[in-house]
């Protein structure tokens, strides 16, 4: 899901700005400067390095990651969570980048610092210790990510305000099928959900529902990246892709996955799919360690051709385990 935030931002900013009239440079600037900002608000989960136990993180069965999660739970999807701090970090990020202005603008500047000093001080209200760590990570990595757009992608401050808040912005939402709901309004203590959205009682097809979701947000920004490069995004798509199918098989003797426990499922759907975007036939057979690198690092076409097989692959898969599952059912 961590993937899916930032992309998700991406395709839409990229999106917007085509049908506003910006060019394909700028449309793709913003829409990388608004990803990135949209998978800010997951720096949370750095709370869980200085608070987990690393002694707990392997036991003897193997990897415990409840032993990870219960740290970071304590600190997830509540303070960069929210709409109240999408609201006035972006802009503040924007300002900031104005440091080195003369005259007013750069006071604008100070402003800015002043606002995500002050954030960081709320939190410690509100939250603690914790509270200050995690913001004060928020805001530091944030001013890292609005340094690099303004110098590298030359945005003006009021795109990248523009682009940094609608990314923190839209990171919410898409909690909101996999996770607890998050804080909206923090500090304040006013709450629009109390639970996840459920897409099915059962819990499988709740899980399968959510990973369509996210692989509709992957495919949709690959989609957007293959258009502006100029190729027609369902050509690049390999037939290999149609060997997802057996995958289904899978349904008979695999565990049914849940949100908490979906590891295997995840990783063998994806698995799947990646042998089927990087494998390479060949009278010999299939070499896809060895041609990986080249065909994700080769010519922009061979590797978008990986990514939208891979992608469909992953679809065809995702379908056939779950016809397979409810015939089985």
């Amino acid at each position: 899901m961590f993937i899916g935030h930032a992309l998700l931002a991406f395709a839409l900013a990229a999106l917007i700005a085509q049908w506003r009239g910006l060019s394909s440079q700028q449309a793709l600037a913003l829409g990388l400067v608004a990803g990135a900002f949209a998978a800010l608000p997951d720096v949370d989960v750095l709370y869980a390095a200085v608070a987990a136990n690393p002694t707990e993180l392997v036991a003897s069965t193997g990897v415990q990651p409840e032993a990870f999660w219960g740290p970071a739970n304590e600190a997830h999807r509540l303070m960069t969570h929210s709409l109240v701090v999408a609201a006035l970090a972006g802009p503040a990020f924007a300002l900031w980048t104005l440091r080195s202005a003369t005259g007013w603008r750069r006071g604008g500047a100070v402003l800015g610092a002043g606002v995500l000093a002050g954030l960081v001080v709320v939190a410690a209200e509100a939250s603690g210790l914790i509270g200050a760590f995690v913001v004060g990570a928020f805001v530091l990595v944030g001013i890292g990510i609005a340094e690099l757009s303004q110098s590298r992608l030359d945005l003006s401050p009021g795109l990248l305000a523009l682009a940094a808040t609608a990314g923190i912005a839209s990171h919410p939402w898409g909690d909101l099928v996999t996770g607890e709901p998050p804080a909206l309004f923090y500090p304040f203590e006013v709450s629009l959900l109390s639970e996840r959205i459920v897409l099915s009682s059962d819990p499988t097809l709740h899980l399968l529902g959510a990973f369509a979701l996210e692989l509709a947000v992957v495919a949709l920004a690959a989609v957007v990246v293959a258009r502006e490069a100029g190729y027609r995004p369902h050509r690049l798509v390999d037939r290999r892709a149609l060997i997802g199918a057996v995958y289904g098989v899978t349904a008979v003797f695999m565990a049914p996955p849940t949100i908490h426990l979906s590891y295997q499922f995840v990783g063998s759907i994806l698995a799947v799919g990646g042998v089927c975007g990087i494998g390479h036939p060949s009278v010999r057979g299939w070499y896809p360690v060895r041609t990986a690198i080249d065909r994700l690092a080769g010519t922009s076409k061979r590797a978008l051709r990986t990514v939208l097989t891979t992608l469909a692959a992953i679809a065809i898969a995702l379908l056939s385990y779950g016809v397979v599952y409810l015939l089985v059912g």
